[in-house]
């Protein structure tokens, strides 16, 4: 059972701040290469995180044992940034809120000179009591400097708060949009940038989804209008590179409260499924078991090599 893999190089040379990959064929679901960095006086790993275009819960699941706020000067930093495609069509923009991360497939045609791109980014999602809804939609209307009416629901929580806001935030720096802002057909839900860019990564919005300055900036241009959006919740997912089963487990949203024994269970039938009982693969368990323990968000290969 010989899958194809793509002899491209997975990452396009593009600036540090922007991440876009080579669509793989699609018998192939892994895409990215894990790096590592070395921290210097003075960083912390949110710094790190946006150097390297990562989220901040994602660089500190990588590195448990690192410092989040004053890493030693010197420390390896592992720069999570290999990734098993959501098992969703390949087609406008997939967010999958455990993982916290949009991967953005263009339109056009492969061909031997212009392979066709993936874009992926870090983001904030919905915190909780405010969360960010699942399903498809599209982007209906983009605008740039935006003003932003907040609902009546963030006011009083704001004025609850002792940090009232007016009825109308004008475009500027202390927006909280940002400079650039994309409604979904989704009421009252945006993709949007921010003026506090280190929560980029953590669940810390009223359910729309935020964006580093930099990344919502390149996106705009990007993405066109009704451009379809779909919004999963998979913090198991499962996928092939070659004839190499990976898998990459994210903590679940609070809110569904998955044990680590109903974690388990979800991957060990995601990977059932994807096998299709092929007799062929088997199958390393204590890995798949190691990789539900630390939800470390890297993909860990779970097949053994002799297993084709």
């Amino acid at each position: 059972m010989k899958r194809v893999i793509c002899l491209l190089s997975l990452f396009v040379a593009t600036p540090a701040i922007s991440q876009t990959l080579v669509l793989p064929p699609s018998d192939v679901d892994l895409v990215g290469d894990i790096k590592t960095t070395l921290s210097v006086t003075g960083d912390s790993l949110l710094d790190i995180a946006r150097r390297h275009h990562v989220g901040q819960e994602e660089i500190v699941l990588a590195n448990p044992s690192v410092d989040r706020w004053l890493p030693a000067p010197g420390s390896t930093v592992i720069l999570p940034s290999r990734y098993v495609l959501p098992d969703s069509p390949r087609q406008g923009i997939v967010l999958n809120l455990p993982e916290m991360r949009i991967y953005y497939y263009p339109d056009g045609q492969d061909s031997a000179n212009a392979p066709r791109p993936l874009v992926t980014h870090p983001v904030s999602v919905g915190r909780m009591d405010w969360n960010t809804p699942l399903g498809t939609t599209k982007v209906v209307a983009k605008k740039k400097d935006p003003s932003w009416t907040p609902p009546e629901s963030i006011r009083r929580e704001h004025e609850a708060d002792g940090d009232p806001l007016p009825k109308v935030v004008p475009a500027g720096p202390d927006n909280p949009l940002g400079q650039y802002a994309m409604r979904l057909g989704i009421p009252g839900y945006l993709i949007h940038g921010t003026n506090k860019p280190f929560g980029v990564g953590m669940r810390v919005t009223h359910g729309c989804v935020r964006m580093y300055p930099e990344d919502i900036e390149e996106f705009f241009s990007q993405v066109p209008l009704h451009t379809q959006v779909t919004l999963v919740n998979q913090p198991v997912k499962v996928g092939w590179f070659g004839d190499h089963l990976y898998i990459e487990i994210h903590p679940p949203l609070d809110e569904d409260a998955v044990s680590d024994e109903a974690l388990l269970q979800l991957a060990v039938d995601s990977v059932r499924e994807k096998i299709a009982d092929d007799s062929r693969i088997a199958v390393r368990w204590s890995r798949l078991r190691q990789a539900v323990k630390e939800k470390s968000g890297i993909p860990h290969m779970i097949s053994r090599q002799d297993s084709i």
